[in-house]
Order: C-alpha cells, then sequence, then structure tokens
C-alpha cells in the first residue's frame, strides 16, 4: 500500500467515525442536560447548545490510532496525557474548575508526556532549558485552544489544518506513526466541523479543546525542524499561528484594560471581526485560509536552505501579528 492511500484510509476511518459518534455524543448531552447556556456577553447563541463534542473527537482519533499501528512509548505518552486533559475538561463541562485547577491538571498531563520521553530537543540548550521549554509550550497551546474556541468552526477546523501540517512535518521527517496520529487527528476534527460549523449543533467543550490543544502541542515537540536549517524549530510557532496570535491579543487587551487576563472578555479576533459586520461563517473561513497559509509558510521554513530566509520570515511575522493588534484595535475603536 502506498503512503498515500494509507493516509486516506486513515483520515477517512476518523472522517466516517466522527460522524458517526458526534450525533451519538449531542443526543447524550441533550439527554442528561450537558449544555452550554447563553449568557448574552461572550455566549451569544439563540440557544443551549450541547457539549461533548471533544469527547466525539477523542474516540474518533483513538479508535483510528489503534486500528493503524501498535502503540510505542511515545505514542502511549501522547494519548496517556491527552486523556487525562480529556477527562478534566470533562469535567469542567460538568460542572466549573478554578484556572488554577486546571493549568495544574495540564501540568501533571506535560509531566506524564515529559516520562514517556516526549520534549523539545533543541541541542544548543541543555537539558533542563529543554524540559522548561516544553512545559511552557503545552501549556501554552492548551490554553490557546481553549481560548480560541469562542465561535463556531473556529478551532476544530484551525486545529485540523495544524494537524494536516505536522502530518506532512512528520513525513517529512519519516515519522509514519507521527504522521499518522496527525492525520487521525485531523480527520477526527474534520468529521466534527460538520456539526461546529456555523449554525454549531454541538461544542467542543473545554474536554475537546485542551485535549485538541495539547495533542497538537505534543505533535509538535516530536517532529525535527533543524535538518535543514537551524532556525527551522519556529515551524510550529508558525503553524499554529493562529492560535497564539488570538492568545497574545486577547491577553494584551486585557491588561490595557486593567482587568486579569484568565477572565472572559469579548477581545478575540473572531469576536472583534463579527462585531464589524463578519458573519461566523465568514470569520471560520477567513481563519482556515490563514491557517493554511501559516502551515505551508512553516513547512517552508523548516525546508528552506538559508537562515537569513528563516529569519526574514520570523521578522515578517511578527511585523504582520503587530499590525494585525493594532488594526483590530482600531476596528474596535480603542
Amino acid at each position: 500500500m502506498s503512503l498515500i492511500l494509507y493516509y486516506i484510509l486513515t483520515f477517512s476511518l476518523a472522517l466516517l467515525l466522527s460522524l458517526y459518534f458526534t450525533p451519538i455524543m449531542r443526543r447524550g448531552a441533550l439527554r442528561f442536560g450537558i449544555l452550554d447556556r447563553p449568557d448574552g456577553r461572550l455566549k451569544r447563541h439563540p440557544q443551549p447548545i450541547p457539549y461533548l463534542g471533544g469527547v466525539a473527537v477523542y474516540f474518533s482519533f483513538l479508535l483510528t490510532v489503534s486500528f493503524s499501528f501498535p502503540f510505542k512509548e511515545e505514542a502511549l505518552g501522547l494519548m496517556l496525557s491527552g486523556t487525562i486533559l480529556l477527562l478534566v475538561g470533562l469535567l469542567d463541562d460538568l460542572g466549573s474548575l478554578s484556572p488554577a485547577v486546571k493549568l495544574a491538571a495540564q501540568a501533571f498531563a506535560t509531566f506524564v508526556l515529559l516520562r514517556a520521553g516526549v520534549y523539545v530537543k533543541l541541542v544548543f540548550l541543555p537539558l533542563w532549558a529543554n524540559i522548561s521549554l516544553t512545559f511552557l509550550w503545552l501549556l501554552a497551546i492548551t490554553n490557546a485552544f481553549n481560548i480560541l474556541d469562542v465561535m463556531d468552526g473556529l478551532a476544530a477546523g484551525v486545529g485540523g489544518i495544524a494537524a494536516i501540517g505536522f502530518a506532512i512535518v512528520a513525513t517529512l521527517n519519516g515519522r509514519i506513526e507521527v504522521a499518522t496520529m496527525a492525520v487521525a487527528l485531523g480527520g477526527s476534527l474534520w468529521g466534527f466541523v460538520r456539526y461546529n460549523f456555523a449554525p454549531a449543533k454541538i461544542f467542543l467543550g473545554d474536554a475537546g479543546s485542551m485535549f485538541i490543544g495539547f495533542l497538537l502541542g505534543g505533535l509538535a515537540v516530536v517532529g525535527s525542524y533543524t535538518g535543514k536549517n537551524p532556525l527551522g524549530f519556529l515551524a510550529p510557532g508558525v503553524v499554529l499561528g493562529i492560535p497564539i496570535f488570538d492568545t497574545l491579543l486577547v491577553i494584551y487587551s486585557r491588561l490595557k484594560k486593567g482587568t486579569s487576563p484568565f477572565k472572559g472578555s469579548p477581545d478575540h479576533f473572531a469576536i472583534k471581526l463579527q462585531g464589524k459586520g463578519l458573519s461566523p461563517k465568514k470569520v471560520a473561513l477567513l481563519s482556515y485560509g490563514v491557517g493554511g497559509g501559516l502551515a505551508g509558510l512553516g513547512i517552508g521554513m523548516m525546508e528552506v536552505g538559508s537562515w537569513k530566509a528563516v529569519l526574514g520570515t520570523s521578522l515578517l511575522l511578527i511585523i504582520l501579528a503587530i499590525w494585525g493588534i493594532i488594526t483590530i484595535e482600531r476596528m474596535e475603536g480603542i
């Protein structure tokens, strides 16, 4: 079997399983009252929307990779740590956990992943620095997707595109098992988008957003980016540029207003764009396009041979991010 056909079959299986499980989880959430109720502020949907979409994504992903290859230590570490965050997120969806409890759970999941030997391995940094960087990276990306999940189809679609990007990275590195996990995650997410795209019939919930963010962060960590360029390690940050940008924008806006970064507020780029007339569908589609472009750019940074090109691209991205923040603030009139 050719590698492309193998990936197509893996993606298709995950997609079909997600299309099957998502309506089941929706009915279960409606039956037991596991709903996201509108509050007129951040949650502006016209009626309560069921959670548990993240559980459908999880089961679709787990079953697909189970049929694909025997689990080794690295894959087991990713699955176990991701499962920890799924369960913690599910508890938060059922009730309400404090930010400190969720942060502690994320730190524990990261510790589990480190025990499986999954951590950043930059040769120019000592071991303690690589481990510290791994902690910061995984906590940041996990919470970035939790923050990004504010609009129909946004986090799932952006995550699905990033997953395919990391599948390409893993394939270029000859890491077929890692690529299979990324393809399975991508298929699971795109199956879910069928029910999550505006108007959403089901939400990811914290269970889904934290699981997706952590798994994508972990898939980024196990990749190799510096084979052709020492600055290629910047590529994962480019591939995940949308959730990173939104997180930085939210933190910046809240600190500027003198409010806590952990307190919910409508400072997300998606909500600001919606406030200027873009529908949730258009915001999601625009984000998909930008996400696809960033994924391609990140892979290109990894493959290009000139460090000057990578450095120039990195500076351009920083300038564009600053410009984006300034533009959105001016749109908001602040």
